[in-house]
């Protein structure tokens, strides 16, 4: 690649903290560094020394160095798009989705989903041997809950039980309560049978879900069984917890946090000791180097404690342990129904986007990962159900329409008996200088865990597309070789980076 050839020429004339990107503006060339700005150096000079082939002109503009390619490289960029592979031989599990067996799947786990899938395909394009793992809470109160309100009323489904329970809670605590000790012991016939009932509806009901979304997990771990494990860490490491008022504590305030409870005066274990039982098991499933969970906002506090727990029971985890945190959606109309109490699921949400997309499951998805993945993963997002459908840009849609069309260009093309060759004309325009560009925005997601750009990336290469589509004639036109070989390069990295992005890539609209 030449912009790597560029960086060995800058730090071998003396500089070593520099950018080499794209230039805001296709005006100042294919590439540009602030190397003389932030090296101190003269920008004329410099410039001078970086002898690159393939490089047409050298300019400086300011403290900026631009680089323009010349068409054989081009070519040969485009031709053979190199994406660094920079997490080669790390192996690394994904956590994410995360729903609880007898609740709904709500719009978070829709989210997370969506978030952990493209990080887990980046790790994947850039070299990592990735391993996707779901964690689900099949115990706890939240059960109770629901087969409590099941037990009342058989009729409900499992996710209305939930919510009624819920509702009713606080009128019949200590029943509840009560039924939640049994589940944990398995001391009633009757209940564990209507466990296990709902606890598989509930599993199989998530894998249809799965399944839309485009997500195969390969490892699948429940709080039944990371509870014991973790009730187990927390006995077996005195020196890391102590007693409070008969609950087991880790004193969080010692590494700047706060005191948080891992085993409840019940001596039951709380979501903080499961989640140690977790980096337990998925040990057990095999050694890793990168341990990345998704998850949302509010309980980053709440992993910033576990792991530093975590931390002093398991010390080679140090540094493994990562996170990536979500903000919330919003929605910015009520127009769309609620299927359980005052909750809008991620379920009903993506089976009126796909109602409004003519029963378009496959774009429903991509209007709602594409607003997932169009922004820094942490902040919350505005969606606009109306405006994710949308074919005129900023949304899922567009980019799999570009496609479409471009596909359709091809195959009539193909009929036509035009073969495509990279002849260029003599101008080039903005689409094929951004084509080159693909692989250094892969690299730059995959090391930040961003997808987000990208999303940025392809809405900009639709938009070239476009509107070079809509001012260039391919069949019947006075370059159709050309304009074959651009479009069918446009599709490749368009049908990748949707790929990336975990969003269906249809042959027809």
């Amino acid at each position: 690649m030449v912009r790597k050839q560029i960086e060995e020429q800058l730090r071998a004339a003396g500089c070593t903290k520099f950018v080499v990107e794209r230039p805001r503006g296709q005006e100042h060339g294919d590439y540009a560094t602030n190397a003389a700005l932030v090296c101190g150096m003269d920008a004329h000079e410099l410039a001078d020394k970086i002898k690159v082939e393939g490089v047409e002109r050298v300019e400086v503009v300011g403290r900026f160095i631009n680089f323009h390619l010349s068409p054989e490289v081009l070519v040969e960029e485009i031709k053979n798009p190199q994406i660094e592979q920079v997490y080669v031989g790390k192996k690394v599990m994904v956590e994410y989705t995360d729903p609880n067996p007898f609740k709904e799947f709500h719009i978070g786990h829709l989210m997370s989903n969506a978030i952990g899938e493209s990080i887990a395909r980046l790790f994947e394009e850039t070299g990592a041997k990735v391993s996707r793992a779901n964690y689900q809470g099949d115990v706890g109160v939240h059960v109770a809950k629901a087969i409590w309100a099941k037990q009342q009323k058989p009729e409900l489904g499992w996710g209305e039980a939930y919510v009624s329970g819920s509702q009713l809670y606080e009128q019949h605590k200590e029943e509840v309560d009560a039924l939640n000790k049994v589940i944990y012991e398995k001391s009633d016939e009757e209940v564990n049978k209507l466990y296990e009932q709902g606890r598989a509806e509930s599993l199989e009901h998530f894998e249809k879900i799965y399944q839309m979304l485009g997500t195969k997990f390969d490892n699948y771990f429940f709080e039944s069984e990371t509870g014991p494990l973790g009730l187990k860490l927390v006995q077996a490491h005195p020196k890391v917890f102590e007693q409070s008022e008969g609950a087991t504590v880790f004193r969080g305030e010692q590494v700047g946090f706060h005191t948080r409870v891992f085993v409840n005066s019940k001596g039951l274990p709380t979501y903080e000791a499961k989640e140690l039982g977790l980096l337990e098991a998925k040990n057990q499933k095999g050694e890793f180097d990168i341990s990345l969970t998704v998850t949302a906002n509010e309980i980053k506090d709440y992993f910033a404690v576990v792991r530093a727990a975590a931390e002093r029971i398991f010390p080679d985890l140090g540094g493994k342990m990562l996170a990536k945190f979500h903000g919330f959606l919003k929605l910015t109309t009520g127009k769309m129904s609620s299927r359980l109490g005052n909750v809008i699921t991620g379920e009903s949400l993506l089976a009126e986007l796909a109602q409004a997309a003519r029963g378009r499951v496959d774009v429903a998805v991509g209007a709602i990962k594409y607003a997932v993945l169009k922004q820094g993963s942490g902040k919350d997002i505005i969606f606009d159900p109306e405006r994710s459908l949308s074919l005129e840009g900023d949304s899922g849609p567009y980019l799999q329409y570009a496609r479409v069309r471009a596909c359709s260009l091809l195959r009539e093309a193909r009929k036509a008996g035009i073969v495509g060759k990279s002849d260029f004309p003599k101008e080039i325009g903005p689409l094929p200088r951004l084509l080159i560009h693909f692989p250094e925005v892969v690299e730059r997601a995959a090391r930040e865990l961003e997808p987000h750009y990208v999303t940025t990336y392809l809405t900009e290469l639709a938009s070239a597309f476009n509107s070079w589509y809509a001012n260039n004639r391919v069949i019947g036109g006075d370059n159709p070789a050309y304009g074959v070989w651009l479009v069918g390069h446009f599709e490749r990295v368009m049908s990748k980076g949707l790929h990336l992005l975990g969003i269906p890539t249809p042959e027809e609209m």
